[in-house]
């Protein structure tokens, strides 16, 4: 038969995920669409509860604020740039923003709560990375720059040993917990297709570094390179040519399965998904 691609034959997983299985997904959008899907199939998800996150340090500073469960405060609210009248910090994605600084504080810190009880109880935690460019305001990274003007930030790429300093020690911190790794597929352009591949090569090094030192409780999914090898095809890419399609991200969520779930599994997670299909159908009459 003709063959039509190269095919990523991600190998079975060291760490498998079982129906039941209490999970945490933290990172890039991409990990949003595998949280979706994991809840879909019947995973207790606790899935990016500060909101998406792209680098590698505001993932450590998101599982160290859920290590502590030390609320949000006065001091970390900081109010939206382009005239969007609204309160927010820098730890958050602008999906928690709200009018008031007390509305954004009791939401925040009500999730908060939430959160840090399912980090507590999960064992397996998915981590998807986007880049290692971060932006510092006032010498700290943040999670998101609110809309402020770009004059307040430095933004640089984080080195290599930076990088895998950061993903040892949030494994070697949780020694009762089991860590998927991976990189999103989603390309990050604003330095270009060299410096997108100098990003991503960064991660793919530092994952796969961290994985191989902590084996066989820690291991790495090659999502990114399922879409660059296998769906080498711009008709699985979404209208911006940077984000995967639908098909595509359900192209590789079946890929993940296949690497991370026992077969004898499978039968289960496809019969939920079904029913959460048919929890969405809208009656006619």
């Amino acid at each position: 038969m003709l063959r039509l691609q190269t095919p990523v034959a991600p190998e079975i997983l060291s760490v498998r995920l079982n129906p039941g299985d209490k999970v945490v997904v933290l990172g890039s959008c991409f990990a949003d669409n595998v949280g979706e899907r994991l809840s879909h199939a019947g995973f207790d998800v606790c899935c990016n509860p500060f909101g998406t996150l792209y680098n590698p340090v505001s993932v450590a500073d998101a599982i160290a604020r859920l290590d502590s469960g030390a609320p949000f405060t006065g001091d970390d609210c900081v109010e939206m740039g382009a005239g969007a009248g609204l309160m927010c910090s820098f730890s958050h994605h602008t999906s928690f923003a709200r009018r008031e600084a007390a509305e954004f504080l009791a939401h925040a810190n009500e999730c908060l709560s939430e959160a840090c009880r399912r980090w507590k109880d999960a064992r397996k935690v998915i981590i998807t990375l986007g880049t290692v460019y971060v932006f510092t305001h006032g010498g700290r990274v943040v999670s998101n720059c609110l809309k402020r003007p770009a004059s307040e930030f430095v933004r640089k790429p984080l080195a290599l040993d930076e990088v895998t300093s950061v993903l040892d020690r949030i494994v070697t911190s949780h020694p009762d917990k089991e860590f998927i790794f991976t990189v999103s597929p989603i390309r990050h352009m604003a330095d270009g297709a060299h410096g997108n591949q100098l990003s991503k090569s960064a991660l793919l090094l530092a994952e796969e570094a961290v994985a191989a030192s902590h084996a066989p409780r820690c291991c790495y999914f090659p999502a990114y390179g399922v879409l660059l090898d296998e769906l080498r095809d711009y008709r699985f890419y979404a209208e911006d040519m940077v984000h995967p399609s639908q098909q595509a991200v359900a192209y590789i969520w079946e890929r993940f399965c296949d690497a991370a779930v026992a077969p004898e599994d499978r039968n289960a997670l496809l019969a939920n998904e079904k029913a959460w299909r048919a929890s969405q159908h809208r009656q006619l009459h």
